[in-house]
């Protein structure tokens, strides 16, 4: 089938970061959230990010606005029963989940293809709760969006060939690069970074190395860009413990265990930077370590 209208649920970074990619690629795309005022500062944060892709000469101005004006918001779900492709991307919750795509059903098109932005959960069992499983996969983008050249493609055990094929057509007009993985907890590329974000978070509660001892380690022994603390704190110290809950749980082994102290961060609201506190504190000009 071909696609050109695009529902987006979940105006967040994730959400933002798609709605921008899809509108300067041609899409047409309707934002949904639960409030006017999150849809306002994702549409201020859209205009920002390509902004400065314009001030780069990455884009020109005439298609950051082209982009923009195809992007429409809504509070209302059904509002997106006419797009051909929709992506959830909530919360990392399955209840969360579950019931944005049972409120979604009554107002979808036949053809209609639902994806989850998921970065963990069944796709197979989110597909189980709506009445096209054949038409339902995961469709999950690295975070920033506009910046990282992956999309992982998952299947679901129902999931149909034309399904995939329209859905990986998207990510080769987005100029991205789809990686395919089975419906196993975490896929692939969080299989692998977070048991090893999940260890640097050990390694800090064993008084192994602190905070910047650990993350100097990997930048300049490993030369990863960032250090896995740092890393954790840009994706949300909630989101990994979602993570390492759901491989922990999926595969029941005890080498994902999620770290004591992760669960400890999360507890006490330091999720990061999007809270201005995690394994580094936000709030000066520089961030210090918190341990």
């Amino acid at each position: 089938m071909q696609i050109q209208t695009i529902g987006i649920v979940g105006a967040g970074q994730m959400g933002n970061g798609i709605a921008h990619v899809m509108s300067l690629a041609g899409y047409d795309v309707m934002l949904n959230d639960i409030s006017d005022d999150a849809l306002s500062a994702a549409m201020e944060i859209l205009r920002a990010n390509m902004s400065r892709q314009v001030g780069r000469g990455k884009i020109a101005e005439a298609d950051m606005e082209a982009a923009l004006a195809r992007i429409k918001t809504t509070t209302a779900l059904k509002d997106l029963g006419p797009s051909d492709l929709i992506i959830e991307a909530a919360t990392e919750r399955e209840t969360v989940k579950q019931a944005i795509f049972e409120d979604l059903l009554p107002h979808l098109k036949p053809e209609t293809i639902l994806t989850s932005n998921t970065s963990s959960i069944s796709i197979t069992r989110l597909a189980s709760r709506t009445d096209r499983p054949e038409k339902f996969m995961g469709f999950h983008f690295m975070n920033p969006v506009p910046v990282m050249q992956l999309v992982e493609l998952i299947r679901g055990i129902a999931t149909d060939e034309e399904t995939f094929a329209a859905c990986k057509e998207v990510v080769d007009r987005l100029d991205k690069t789809a990686a395919s993985a089975e419906d196993f907890p975490a896929f692939i590329v969080n299989r692998i970074l977070m048991p090893m974000i999940n260890e640097a978070v050990y390694t800090l509660y064993e008084g192994v190395g602190n905070v910047q001892s650990i993350d100097s380690s990997l930048k300049l022994g490993a030369n990863h860009p960032m250090g896995p603390l740092e890393l954790a704190d840009f994706i949300g110290l909630d989101t990994c413990l979602a993570i390492m809950n759901v491989l922990h749980d999926g595969l029941a082994d005890t080498k994902y265990r999620p770290c004591p102290l992760l669960t400890k961060y999360v507890e006490a609201g330091w999720l990061g930077r999007k809270t201005e506190r995690g394994f580094y504190d936000y709030r000066g000009e520089v961030p210090v370590p918190t341990r």
